[in-house]
């Protein structure tokens, strides 16, 4: 978290009088998001029609760790943004991102109430996700708004993945799972589709390549952590 912040520091010097309230402005939602659980979202959580009925602890274990790596994916998605949208270059491109986070915080908000209801924790890690996604939204923001919204489209493009990977693992007796999971991924699509309509373009294979290491590292330590 110090080299998010020390990073910061050194881009302040300059950018007008009013980016050290907006650098606390960021500090606090950081601590909301790690710390607290989310406010209510602007969408409630996705239901099912159906009746939901008990899951088998042999499946329980592992619906409680797939839950936590979303979780965590939608901490990363709203650093992500924020650190894009803190150096956006256009209003329009700010606009955007602030918009996509709002609803990456329904996203959190409805995997934070599924991960109660399952009697399991969030990732104890998730101040340091938070942190390097931010910088690395920062950094994507500072090579343009083409750039930052190349990265969007890979970010969703991974977690569409990941999410059809859970969708296929969870047992279909948890509807409830399912209904989050299936909102989700449509949302994530459409944020892909919107930031490719607004000039954003694949990056080159070996960042998409790195990006994919990174992931499979969070997935892992989140799943046990």
């Amino acid at each position: 978290m110090s080299l998010l912040f020390v990073s910061i520091f050194v881009l302040m010097r300059n950018i007008g009088s009013t980016f050290p309230t907006r650098i606390l402005n960021e500090f606090d939602r950081f601590l909301k998001i790690v710390s607290v659980e989310p406010e209510l979202p602007t969408i409630p959580t996705p239901k099912s029609s159906q009746k939901e009925v008990d899951i088998p602890e042999s499946d329980k274990k592992n619906i409680q760790g797939l839950m936590r790596i979303n979780h965590t994916g939608e901490v990363c998605a709203q650093a992500l943004y924020y650190g894009q949208a803190l150096f956006a270059k256009d209003e329009t491109t700010h606009g955007h991102l602030i918009k996509a986070a709002s609803e990456e915080h329904d996203h959190l908000y409805w995997c934070q109430e599924r991960i109660n209801d399952l009697s399991t924790h969030t990732s104890i890690l998730n101040p340091f996700w938070y942190s390097s996604s931010f910088m690395l939204g920062a950094t994507a923001a500072l090579f343009g708004d083409k750039i930052s919204y190349s990265f969007v489209i890979e970010v969703e493009k991974q977690v569409e993945d990941h999410l059809q990977e859970h969708i296929d693992q969870i047992p279909q007796t948890d509807i409830k799972t399912h209904a989050i999971l299936a909102k989700m991924q449509a949302d994530e699509i459409r944020h892909g589709q919107d930031a490719r309509d607004a000039g954003g373009v694949d990056l080159p294979t070996p960042i998409k390549m790195m990006m994919k290491g990174m992931s499979k590292i969070m997935k892992y330590l989140v799943y046990r952590l």
